[in-house]
């Protein structure tokens, strides 16, 4: 069996992994992972034949007598292996992140503010359960000043595991809701595993950036963790502080105190929840003295993509359009922030909250309770869940129901927010608008 020593250097003359034969990459070296429908080792050599410079398997029937197939015994934690070998070998500092809400946005946020300084690495999309984390920290250069690494997690314990990996410096949890609750079993559970970041991070010896306005956070710190904290009320005791200036506006201003006084900040996102993001960032970017005009300019110059807190004006009405993940919590939020924002017609699309177990009908009531006391013009409700428990000739079973609604019942002049989880595909209606 090859050492991972040995691996690594192999890997360092083909800095390039390739985990699926359909999207092979010329000399890079194909990982054989296997899943509850797939074997990677049955395709090993195609993906020689396809350009692959070598293979890592563990299954010997399909290997041969060539020094470009490399038999380990097993293909996931060899991998896993690897990634903190090479970790460890590059002098890059690691930031942790992980939340219920907003990790993902906070993740880019705080990578646009780095790269204007420091040669830095983040998480591409949501790459950051067991297999993404060490792909993303295989794509660390020897160069690379700083890496973001974005964990996530749906079951007790997985936090931890992706720390012993990635063996972050630095940690920041976004915040701590009620997601996932069906892997997770409980809140309580919920917490615990998030607050694994802090405690890896402090048996390190390393900093944590926490939201000063947030006591879940704080209850969850280990005694002793070095803080570096972020206030989104004006807050001076924090060491970041901001203050949203927005004034009931779709898109967030605000002002962030510096060392020589306020910059003011006009932003490309929506939500007074995502303040909290966006002084994280400005908070980490002062860390790492990222100058402040620099700090500006990668705030300003960032736009949402990928569903997430999306404001797009279309030819008829505006929307806000958050369809990439949907829970109690962040629900919440986007329709607290919706609440307050001046428009003449107003309406609310959502679609179900998933992976919520036994509280999935009660936690969804009481969504439907808290829409009927908003002053909206119309509100729709998409899914199985919601068509179970709600009676009103605006709730519909899926999306394809909704679409024909909407071609029936065309909507015009309104701010639309459209928020619901991924797997409702809400985002399919976008064209009718």
């Amino acid at each position: 069996m090859v050492t991972i020593k040995a691996l690594h250097e192999i890997f360092l003359a083909h800095q390039t992994i390739s985990t699926d034969t359909r999207k092979i990459i010329s000399q890079s070296i194909f990982f054989a992972l296997k899943g509850s429908n797939f074997d990677g080792n049955k395709y090993i050599a195609e993906a020689i034949h396809k350009g692959a410079s070598f293979v890592v398997y563990d299954n010997p029937q399909y290997g041969k007598d060539d020094t470009r197939y490399i038999l380990v015994k097993d293909v996931l934690a060899t991998l896993q292996e690897l990634a903190t070998f090479h970790r460890r070998y590059c002098q890059a500092k690691i930031i942790g992140i992980t939340g219920t809400n907003g990790k993902t946005t906070t993740k880019e946020l705080i990578a646009a503010v780095l790269k204007t300084t420091y040669k830095t690495v983040a998480t591409e999309g949501n790459l950051n359960n067991h297999i993404g984390v060490p792909l993303t920290l295989l794509t660390i250069k020897p160069d690379c000043d700083i890496a973001i690494i974005e964990m996530g997690a749906n079951h007790p314990k997985e936090i931890a595991f992706l720390c012993s990996i990635a063996e972050p410096d630095y940690g920041i949890i976004t915040n701590v809701g009620k997601a996932h609750l069906e892997g997770f079993g409980s809140f309580e559970m919920i917490q615990k595993t998030k607050a694994e970041l802090y405690h890896n991070v402090a048996q390190k010896g390393g900093e944590v950036f926490i939201h000063h306005e947030d006591p879940l956070l704080h209850r969850l710190l280990p005694h002793g963790v070095t803080t570096i904290s972020y206030s989104t009320t004006g807050n001076s005791q924090a060491d970041t502080y901001i203050k949203d200036e927005s004034d009931n506006s779709i898109l967030i201003r605000l002002k962030a105190k510096f060392s020589k006084g306020f910059l003011y900040i006009l932003t490309n996102l929506v939500g007074s929840y995502n303040c909290a993001n966006l002084a994280a960032a400005i908070c980490i970017g002062k860390f790492f003295n990222v100058e402040p005009l620099k700090i500006k300019e990668a705030i300003e110059g960032y736009i949402p993509q990928n569903l997430r807190s999306q404001y797009t004006r279309r030819k008829h009405n505006d929307l806000i359009v958050d369809t990439y993940n949907a829970n109690p919590s962040s629900m919440d939020e986007a329709i607290k922030n919706f609440s307050k924002l001046k428009h003449p017609k107003k309406i609310v699309i959502l679609g179900d909250m998933l992976e919520l177990g036994d509280v999935a009908e009660p936690e969804h009531q009481e969504l439907i309770e808290r829409l009927k006391n908003e002053k909206l013009d119309q509100y729709m409700l998409v899914g199985e869940v919601f068509s179970k428990i709600a009676s009103s000739e605006n709730t519909f079973r899926d999306t394809e129901e909704l679409i024909r609604h909407l071609q029936e019942n065309e909507i015009k002049d309104a701010l639309v927010l459209i928020k619901g989880s991924r797997g409702i595909g809400l985002e399919k209606v976008l064209y009718l608008f």
